[in-house]
């Protein structure tokens, strides 16, 4: 059986970047939240980066 995982380089770091951004983007919507300029930009995807990379380790964690 061959067992398939993903290399972290540095086209996965920008997959996840894109997709936190727009997860950022989406959860500050439903929070009712609205970021302008630039630093609003980045606090959003810094924001939605850190959700989705916590959501990967809770599914991704070890079972015992």
């Amino acid at each position: 059986m061959v067992e398939v995982t993903l290399v972290p380089g540095l086209v996965t770091d920008l997959i996840m970047g894109v997709i936190g951004a727009i997860l950022g983007g989406f959860l500050f919507g439903l929070l009712g939240l609205a970021a302008t300029g630039l630093i609003g930009s980045l606090v959003t995807a810094t924001f939605g980066a850190i959700v989705l990379i916590a959501g990967l380790r809770l599914i991704n964690r070890p079972r015992i």
